[in-house]
């Protein structure tokens, strides 16, 4: 009986080993590659990564003003407030200006010190529009809505249009891809080899940097015979496209 139990128990070992022995290369099988042909195109490969910069012309103003009042009541600085920012936003769509929005509606207490003590003596009200219009309208119409009632001019930045943008993401891409292209020849003709085909490719964004700020001031009314002067400049779109390239 022990001999019997014994045996058995060999067998089933032995069984174990086998099973085992047979999942291992089964795996082996189905994991590397079927053939020499793709070990040299796994192991004989070059990665190169190219950049590509546009630079294109910013023909847009990007413009943030507001209009600020302080008063003794709350009602009565946001009925002033409201009054002077229908007039700005009135004269803002009389210039047929671009992408104009609400960008801050504000009412706070001000407060004075005395003794350690705090005492509101005032409100402030503040409302904020942004917009965008051509660069060559820019300082006529900053002078005009100050005219108008604005106190603010939060900031002024430049900005290409939004098709002159995609193209140039495009033209971005393109150079970024001969640039890979040519990393890659350079690379293999030097060491005597020849470039196969493209095993993989990555593109890593193609995107214009966030356009500079021009300036954060109180807004003045500009000398009568001359409108404020603006000055734009260009901005770049850059990509980056990563090529694997078997040889």
């Amino acid at each position: 009986m022990y001999k019997a139990t014994l045996s058995s128990s060999r067998f089933q070992r032995g069984e174990f080993w086998k099973r085992l022995s047979l999942t291992l290369l089964l795996f082996m099988i189905f994991t590397l590659p079927a053939s020499a042909q793709e070990k040299e195109k796994l192991w004989r490969t070059l990665t190169v990564s190219g950049r590509g910069v546009e630079a294109i012309p910013t023909t847009l103003s990007q413009v943030s003003l507001g209009v600020e009042i302080q008063g003794k009541t709350a009602q009565e600085v946001q009925k002033e407030a409201a009054r002077r920012s229908s007039a700005v936003v009135n004269l803002l769509k009389s210039r047929n200006v671009e992408k104009l929005e609400t960008t801050g509606v504000r009412l706070n207490p001000v407060y004075s010190y005395s003794n350690n003590v705090q005492k509101i003596t005032g409100y402030a009200a503040t409302n904020t529009v942004s917009f965008r219009i051509p660069v060559d309208q820019t300082g006529t119409l900053l002078d005009e809505a100050v005219k108008t009632g604005a106190t603010q001019i939060n900031g002024v930045s430049f900005v290409a249009s939004d098709d002159a943008i995609a193209n140039a993401q495009k033209q971005a891409l393109k150079k970024a891809t001969q640039d890979a292209q040519q990393q890659a020849e350079t690379v293999l003709g030097t060491l005597g080899l020849k470039s196969k085909e493209i095993v993989s490719i990555q593109i890593n964004g193609a995107s214009a940097p966030p356009p500079p700020m021009l300036y954060r001031t109180e807004a003045k009314l500009a000398n009568a015979d001359a409108s404020t002067p603006i000055v734009a400049g260009e901005q770049e779109v850059q990509a980056s496209v990563t090529l694997q390239i078997s040889y």
